[in-house]
């Protein structure tokens, strides 16, 4: 019995029956203890991060749904319950998903090789577009970090943009930056890197990786398979990131190039890639990578 309240001294060894209740949220019976120690009762889901949830049992099926193409409202219909608790769980969840997501990132420190690159989708409106910087294992393909940072417009929507919402800034460098800081804590120093040849790439590893073996190529034209993730080579030198971005647009509503399901705020998109990014390396690569 591993069961733990409130107090450093309500542990199973001090614990003593108190009863039971039925949790009305699921019909649940839920045993109760008393620590022998403080005379404080407790029971199994007082530390329980699911604590006062009616809707528990949506948890993992929406999880399943958002990591599978459906977006909020669909997920709402099809688990007939408001959308507002679908946004809730989703906050929820991300947030759940972040601290499991970092917990395994400690035992990350076998892997050999890494791929990086960003991923461009936006905020709202074309005129506020994002990056999504994103560093995969090249041969277990885990998602080992992630990173979301503004950008201002490019190409004829430039001016539009800062017309309409005046200048953007653009975070990217940052976003590398605190990106490669994480991953320095969790990858060894002598790591191989890739990634294309992107010009502040460079000085951004070899400042959190000065041992590290880095290589950059020249980008590759986009295919339409993948919406353009994939490349139009036989050979694609940084082929598992570009994978697993064609992924993240496959999988996830809001990243699908022609869509209406837009990123409303930069904090929901962060939520629904830490819930992909734990169902990606729990449940769609392999257990053990090099």
């Amino acid at each position: 019995m591993k069961v733990r309240g409130g107090h450093p001294c309500c542990t199973s060894v001090n614990a003593r029956s108190h009863g039971a209740y039925k949790r009305s949220s699921d019909g649940q019976v839920i045993n109760r203890y008393c620590c022998k120690v403080c005379k404080t009762t407790y029971s199994a889901a007082t530390l329980s991060p699911l604590k006062w949830q009616k809707k528990r049992h949506i948890n993992h099926p929406l999880m399943q749904l958002l990591t599978h193409n459906v977006n909020l409202n669909g997920a709402a219909r099809i688990l007939r319950v408001n959308p507002k608790t679908v946004a809730k769980k989703l906050r929820f969840l991300g947030a759940m998903c972040h601290e499991l997501n970092l917990n395994t990132g400690k035992k990350y420190d076998h892997i050999r090789d890494i791929e990086f690159d960003e991923l461009h989708t936006i905020e709202h409106t074309k005129l506020k577009p994002l990056s999504v910087a994103v560093a995969v294992s090249k041969k277990g393909r885990k998602i080992v970090g992630f990173q979301v940072s503004r950008m201002p417009a490019t190409g004829h929507l430039a001016a539009v943009s800062r017309k309409k919402y005046g200048k953007r800034p653009d975070d990217r460098l940052n976003g590398m930056r605190q990106l490669f800081e994480h991953l320095s804590g969790q990858l060894r120093p002598n790591i191989s890197i890739s990634s294309d040849e992107c010009p502040f790439y460079n000085g951004v590893v070899k400042t959190a990786f000065p041992t590290a073996t880095y290589t950059q190529y020249l980008g590759k034209k986009g295919c339409v398979a993948g919406q353009g993730e994939l490349k139009k080579t036989a050979f694609d030198p940084i082929f598992t990131v570009n994978h697993t971005f064609a992924m993240l647009r496959g999988n996830i509503s809001r990243l699908i190039r022609k869509t209406w399901n837009t990123t409303k705020k930069i904090q929901g998109l962060i939520d629904h890639l830490n819930i992909y990014v734990w169902m990606h390396n729990t449940q769609r690569t392999p257990l053990v990578s090099n």
